[in-house]
């Protein structure tokens, strides 16, 4: 794999790339954009060391790959497609403590998310990330053709009824077998955050495939684990990967501020 304007390191033969010779602070050109492009259909996540966002610089960013989505939370003041992360000593929970893709419990799933991060804990606070490809291509043959057939609704309320039990949530049904509209691959595309049940099934077939198959998905074959530090980024396909940021740091801060990119239609 190669690329005209940066290099990419890859983590693992399966997923996640370190990608340097960038400075993502600065007004991007079309050939580096169309760059990040390719890596990230290559990689399904890549990342960056060294660059100093601010909101409108990730904003900036971002909307190189697409229009920006609102998040089902509160955006920032004066960004509201900018949303800060942030957990410190009051933290009772963190965004992405559980394996997700993002907001799938809405019809169309962003195209993919940026996580910018200034403030880390002195140890932890990983993030995992796992191919959904890969998880596709370990099934047998017996189950990818029965799984082919299923669908499952995503329920937002798995997700965000915590930090609101009152609040009204987004619910979707989605294939569980999908195609990626840029790779043709096919991927799974259940997770624990907010996948509910299969539709038409039985609650206790349903409980037992979705058990299965969060197991599966969660394989460390499957996955790259990145060790953030001071001003990295991170950017994936939301559409072939889902991540876990591993909470193992409190009290400690861990803070920063993420886009996610509008997604657009995608084929079974």
């Amino acid at each position: 794999m190669s690329y005209k304007t940066i290099e990419a390191a890859p983590l693992t033969p399966t997923i996640g790339a370190v990608i340097s010779g960038i400075d993502l602070t600065r007004p991007l050109s079309n050939t580096q954009v169309d760059d990040l492009h390719q890596a990230i259909a290559d990689h399904l996540v890549i990342f960056f060391r060294d660059q100093r966002l601010d909101p409108d610089s990730l904003r900036r960013l971002g909307r190189y790959f697409g229009e920006l989505q609102m998040h089902a939370l509160k955006g920032m003041e004066g960004f509201p497609e900018v949303r800060r992360l942030h957990a410190d000593e009051t933290s009772k929970h963190v965004a992405g403590e559980e394996w997700h893709t993002d907001m799938s419990c809405i019809e169309t799933p962003p195209m993919g998310s940026i996580l910018y991060l200034h403030t880390l804990p002195p140890k932890g606070g990983d993030t995992v990330f796992a191919s959904m490809y890969a998880a596709y291509d370990a099934l047998s043959d017996g189950m990818k053709a029965y799984l082919a057939g299923l669908s499952a609704v995503h329920d937002g309320r798995l997700a965000f009824g915590r930090f609101d039990p009152d609040g009204k949530y987004p619910k979707a049904v989605h294939q569980v077998i999908r195609t990626h509209p840029v790779t043709g691959k096919k991927l799974i595309f259940v997770n624990r955050g907010f996948t509910s049940h299969i539709v038409g099934a039985p609650t206790a077939e349903s409980d037992s495939i979705l058990a299965f198959l969060y197991q599966h998905c969660e394989n460390a074959y499957f996955q790259c684990r990145f060790r953030w530090e001071p001003h990295s980024v991170a950017f994936w396909d939301n559409r072939c990967a889902q991540h876990l940021a591993i909470w193992d740091y409190y009290p400690h801060v861990r803070s920063g501020y993420r886009v996610q990119i509008e997604g657009t239609p995608q084929a079974a």
